[in-house]
C-alpha cells in the first residue's frame, strides 16, 4: 500500500467513523440545508445539550464535515459538501471493485463447470 493510499484510507476512516453516530448524521444532514447555523440553532429538537452538541460537532470538524466560524461570541458551522462527495466516490470505487470481483468468480465458476 503506498503512502497516498494509506494517507486517503485514514482519511476514509474518519469521515465514516464521523458520521457512524446518529446524532453527527444528523447535525450533518441539518447542515447539509446549506446554510451556517449555530449551536443553539443545531441543537433545537435534539434533547441534547450545547456541550453534547459542540463536542459532536468537534469530531464533525475533525474529520472536515464541517468548519466553524466565529461570529461574535458564537461559533456558526457549516457542511463541506466536498467530504460527503469523496466519501461518496470512495464508496463508489469500492462497490466498482467488489462487482468486478464477483463478476471474474462468476466467469472462474461458469468455465469450471
Amino acid at each position: 500500500m503506498s503512502n497516498l493510499e494509506a494517507i486517503e484510507l485514514n482519511e476514509m476512516s474518519s469521515i465514516f467513523a464521523a458520521l457512524g453516530d446518529v446524532t453527527r448524521l444528523r447535525l450533518v444532514t441539518r447542515l447539509g440545508e446549506g446554510q451556517k447555523q449555530s449551536i443553539a440553532q443545531l441543537a433545537a429538537g435534539l434533547g441534547l445539550s450545547h456541550q453534547g452538541i459542540s463536542k459532536h460537532l468537534q469530531v464533525l470538524e475533525r474529520s472536515g464535515l464541517v468548519i466553524a466560524e466565529k461570529v461574535g461570541r458564537e461559533r456558526h458551522y457549516l457542511s463541506q459538501p466536498d467530504k460527503i462527495a469523496q466519501a461518496n466516490d470512495y464508496l463508489q470505487d469500492l462497490g466498482s471493485a467488489w462487482d468486478d470481483a464477483l463478476l471474474r468468480l462468476q466467469v472462474f465458476v461458469e468455465d469450471d463447470q
